[in-house]
């Protein structure tokens, strides 16, 4: 049987591609697997008991059918909340080492992402140097290294690669990857535990690696707790000459709420970005994906998912997944059609339509409220809050710059970045604004 780290790595680049970019980073990406006794079911830590519901009533079907897809997979999944890991521990009695599988060393690389499989093209050519450069020689060069780009651009494969290429030269290196959600859970259990010594677990399995890998690092912000423990660490590990590589959507200037002495160590690191594929690099990465499908997919059918899923790859690689099975199913060859049918379930030929006006306008309809107040200067509540939810819809249906978003609202990028994470967070909580935002995406997508 598969350690449960590995099976969850396995999964999620399974749901990456069958769910929705920022579904995914929401709602599964917080997860993370505790290790337990029962080898048939594996166990995910929810940060909060409404994304464990939200996740248990939307995905919880997709979730056992990718399990299913993976040899050596448990049979079941359950998740659960930090409260009641807690009280199942107390129940059973179990040892302090049994107190403390939130912070338990384990292999969460997916041994799927390696140099060899990335494409490179133009908009990953440095960042894919850079990390090539750290991976023969971690701690020598370029340490740090801080990679930032949009959602479902290669971030996450290009930092796995790292750690596999860094796993396969040198075996008695220790490698550790985690999301910042992951290393601010087990903080957060840390902390409320530390009179069993988790405290120290915990600082021992930050500080104790040769090469530390950290993505999603804007999750941090806002986190005052966390970030002064990410700055010890960081120091730490600087001091002993291990190598870090961070991960974020956005340079370390443009994430919001964040200590000025971790984002002046943010800084400090190579920063290099990781920009939208162009065509010819889209068309690369999708052959890339058939071949390693074993599954021949003729170049004009490429070329057509590439030209209609211009700026995610994830999205991209979901397209030509549902594509094979389609052909599969239907024993067809893959043409035009099963590439039109693929795109029209993934709403992709509906959001090319979409403009930023008509999200605004949906949202102002919603809301009962005026366009020229929305896109204004007024600060009430009623207005800021239908601002916040059309600037976050626009970021999530479309492709623009926040600079341009900013350009309609009247407003700094950074102030548009604000919003966009301000309601990102409220859904995964607020039942009442995640119904709203659902309503006006409908509406949209309706039109």
């Amino acid at each position: 049987m598969k350690e449960s780290g590995i099976v969850w790595q396995e999964m999620l680049s399974i749901l990456e591609v069958e769910i929705h970019a920022l579904g995914f980073d929401v709602w599964i990406r917080p997860l993370a697997p505790v290790d337990t006794d029962d080898e048939d079911k594996l166990v995910l830590l929810a940060p909060t008991a409404a994304l464990k519901t939200e996740v248990i009533t939307r995905y919880m079907p997709l979730m056992k059918e990718a399990m299913r897809n993976i040899d050596g997979a448990p049979t079941e999944i359950s998740i659960i909340t930090a409260e009641e890991q807690a009280a199942a521990a107390v129940k059973t009695g179990a040892t302090r080492e049994k107190e403390k599988p939130a912070i338990a060393e384990k292999n969460t690389l997916n041994p799927k992402y390696n140099f060899e499989n990335f494409v490179v093209g133009e908009c990953n050519r440095f960042a894919h140097a850079a990390a090539q450069a750290v991976a023969e020689a971690p701690g020598a060069v370029y340490n740090p290294l801080f990679i930032y780009g949009g959602v479902g651009l290669g971030k996450t494969h290009i930092m796995q690669a790292i750690g596999n290429a860094v796993r396969m030269s040198a075996s008695n290196l220790k490698v550790l990857y985690v999301s910042s959600d992951t290393f601010y859970n087990e903080f957060i259990e840390s902390i409320r535990t530390a009179a069993k010594g988790a405290n120290q677990a915990f600082r021992d399995k930050y500080r104790g690696v040769d090469l530390l890998m950290i993505d999603d690092v804007q999750f941090i912000g806002g986190k005052p707790s966390s970030q002064d423990e990410m700055f010890h660490t960081f120091e730490a590990l600087k001091s002993a000459g291990k190598q870090m590589v961070f991960a974020s959507d956005r340079p370390p200037q443009d994430i919001r709420e964040l200590d000025s002495r971790v984002r002046s160590r943010f800084a400090s690191s190579l920063v290099v970005d990781i920009q939208p594929p162009d065509l010819e690099t889209r068309i690369a990465i999708l052959r890339s994906k058939a071949l390693d499908a074993k599954f021949t997919v003729a170049d004009n059918a490429l070329e057509f998912i590439a030209e209609h899923v211009p700026g995610n790859i994830r999205e991209m690689e979901g397209v030509l997944t549902k594509v094979i099975f389609l052909a599969k199913l239907s024993n067809r060859r893959v043409d035009l059609a099963i590439c039109r049918e693929a795109l029209n379930d993934y709403r992709v030929q509906a959001r090319e339509e979409i403009t930023a006006d008509e999200i605004i306008d949906c949202t102002c309809r919603y809301f009962n409220v005026g366009k020229a107040e929305v896109v204004g200067k007024k600060k009430n509540k009623e207005i800021v809050e239908p601002r916040q939810i059309a600037i976050y819809l626009i970021t999530e249906l479309m492709t623009l710059p926040l600079m341009s978003i900013g350009e309609l609202f009247g407003k700094e990028h950074t102030t548009i970045g604000h919003a966009r994470d301000k309601i990102a967070a409220a859904i995964t909580t607020d039942q009442k604004m995640r119904t709203a935002v659902n309503d006006i995406k409908a509406m949209v997508l309706r039109k």
